[in-house]
């Protein structure tokens, strides 16, 4: 039974009241002011990229008022890993090239640092996988095992193994910190936020999927599952939690801080990785969240066990929302919503931390923005489902409000105070990672991480002939792009391989061909059996299946040829490739759309 409303109807009726916005159809840009907006934020990208390498890195961050550097989450250049794969998206080729060679040759993670868990999966491990899946566009000289295998693959996967320590848990939910050499430091607290026991699948699961390895997957599942076990009587999680006991240590539900990349990654998790089982938690957890948390087209913050609204604010990290509306198909829902976040915007020239709905103020003590990318993250999304030009209104309102508050002579500084922008001396790296990569998504219809599903590549490697760059790109919440079609092309191998082996292991070939020549010699026919000639093939296979191949177990002649890409269009009537992705179709309405279909 749902808790009572009444007690907080005067609330809401000061939110009908302040909040309800009339929605004005947007002025259309023409395509050069579009072009003009995309080159302005591609500066803006540039201007910060320099400003760390020239005054920052090796650190993981530039500080932008005083133009050095500092380390923030682990040590390990954080800013260069993260704006890896938007180089590419901007098109700089050359410079994609040289970090990622920097990194493949000098990147390390056998340091003695404490480190966010949670961090540096989405971040670290994240870049690391997306730029290692984007390299062929780059030009990158690949290995021959690519997108399998690949040196930036290796540091993603040696970076993720020195992770799994933190999972070592009763529960199989992770501590928030581990040594990146010696595993969970001694004392280290075992309370963590609930994004950081649910942000884990989209990373895991495409390191098990790339290099056949299921313990990442696994750990990740284990980990959303003992989430969802941990659930209240009514269906809310809270935002904090001990991951030795599963017991709540804060029970204020909401989706934005502390929990809002667990929502997401369930819907992620579920187009990316096809576990049905996902999205059927993401359902129930939405009709909660209606139910309970939804007054208006705002989302306020409640108590997990009974219901009643405890905090009345708007959260700088919840403008994600509508993004991931729009993915499930209630684009009218999230563009409600995203309404009242742009009004905010306007209001302030950012959106605070928290914003107090019924008072329409940013929150005392929570007035700050951190350069977060959320707002526009949903715009990006919601543009491709629907065209409507209010979005790149909106992506405009973005553009020049950063540039006019927050630019300074090294970089982009955060706001201390969106009331009288006041500056932060800190430039985070998902500034480059991810604000500035949908601000030029948004303005940039044409780009490749747009592909309709219309055209991509057959791509031919020494594990078969693959279907990749065939658009439905799937952002983990770092906003590095992973391409589902390069997961299927390396797991169905991998599939196939286990299939073979199995296969080989259970036949008895010489006991087969004993009664293959016996019946043969019944028939008078032992030269020309059709049998005899089917098992000479069969032994031939499995004499290269015994041939020795150091990476994969298994080699195939026929697939053993020099690399060969060649461009191909959907429309065209060709032979299949080995590998295709049956599901292409299904990202390719994804893609365009900005929706996800169940299929029947």
């Amino acid at each position: 039974m749902a808790a009572p409303r009444c007690v907080f109807c005067v609330v809401v009726a000061i939110i009908s009241v302040l909040h309800t916005f009339t929605v004005v159809p947007g002025q259309v840009m023409t395509v050069e002011e579009i072009h003009e907006y995309r080159e302005q934020v591609r500066s803006m990208f540039q201007h910060a990229y320099d400003g760390y390498l020239q005054f920052a890195y090796p650190y993981d961050e530039l500080q932008p008022l005083t133009c050095d550097g500092t380390d923030t989450w682990g040590s390990y250049s954080l800013t260069l890993i993260d704006a890896l794969d938007t180089l590419l998206v901007m098109g700089n080729h050359s410079e994609f090239r040289r970090v990622a060679q920097l990194l493949a040759d000098t990147m390390t993670f056998d340091t003695d640092v404490n480190a966010s868990v949670f961090e540096t999966n989405i971040r670290v491990v994240g870049g690391l996988l997306s730029a290692h899946l984007l390299s062929r566009r780059a030009g990158v000289d690949l290995e021959a095992g690519w997108p399998c295998d690949g040196p930036l693959l290796r540091l993603a996967q040696d970076a993720a193994r020195r992770l799994l320590p933190a999972f070592d848990t009763p529960t199989g939910m992770p501590y928030g910190t581990v040594n990146l050499r010696y595993g969970v430091p001694p004392g280290e607290t075992p309370v963590t936020c609930t994004a950081g026991v649910g942000t884990f699948l989209v990373e895991f699961g495409t390191l098990s999927r790339l290099t056949g390895d299921p313990v990442f997957e696994k750990t990740a599942m284990r980990a959303l599952q003992a989430l969802w076990d941990v659930r209240s009587d009514i269906g809310l999680v809270g935002n904090h939690i001990d991951v030795t006991t599963g017991r709540w240590t804060a029970i204020d539900a909401g989706i934005g801080a502390g929990v809002d990349s667990y929502f997401e990654y369930l819907v992620k998790g579920y187009i990316l990785l096809g576990r049905p089982e996902l999205m059927d938690m993401f359902k129930e957890y939405n009709k909660t969240i209606n139910t309970y948390l939804k007054y208006d087209d705002w989302y306020m913050w409640a108590n997990m066990k009974k219901g009643q609204v405890t905090m009345p604010v708007f959260q700088s990290l919840e403008a994600y929302w509508p993004g991931l509306q729009s993915l499930v198909g209630d684009v009218d829902s999230a563009m409600k919503s995203l309404h009242n976040y742009h009004q905010v915007w306007r209001q302030y020239g950012a959106t605070p931390e928290f914003y107090n709905i019924p008072s329409s103020k940013a929150q005392e003590k929570r007035e700050g923005y951190p350069l977060r990318p959320e707002l526009v993250e949903s715009a990006m999304y919601l543009y491709r489902a629907t065209r409507d030009p209010f979005l790149l209104q909106l992506g405009r309102d973005v553009v020049e409000a950063i540039n006019h508050i927050t630019r300074t002579d090294c970089g982009y500084a955060s706001i201390k105070d969106v009331r009288t922008h006041q500056l932060d001396n800190r430039m985070e790296s998902f500034f480059l990672a991810e604000t500035t990569k949908y601000l030029y998504l948004l303005f940039d219809p044409d780009n490749f991480i747009h592909n309709d599903g219309g055209h991509g590549d057959y791509v031919d490697t020494v594990n078969g002939r693959c279907v990749l760059d065939a658009g439905g790109y799937v952002f983990n919440t770092e906003a590095h792009p992973v391409d589902p079609a390069a997961l299927y092309c390396c797991s169905t191998f991998k599939h196939d391989q286990e299939e073979l082996q199995k296969l080989h292991a259970s036949l008895d070939f010489g006991s087969l061909l004993d009664d293959l020549e016996d019946f043969s010699q019944d028939m008078g026919k032992k030269e020309d059996t059709p049998f005899l000639r089917t098992h000479s093939s069969m032994e031939s296979t499995v004499d290269e299946m015994k041939a020795p191949d150091t990476r994969q177990g298994l080699q195939f002649d026929k697939w053993k040829r020099d690399k060969v890409t060649r461009s191909w269009n959907m429309e065209e009537k060709q032979a299949p490739a080995i590998f295709t992705c049956p599901a292409q179709p299904f990202y390719s309405r994804f893609s365009i759309l900005g929706e996800m279909f169940e299929e029947k």
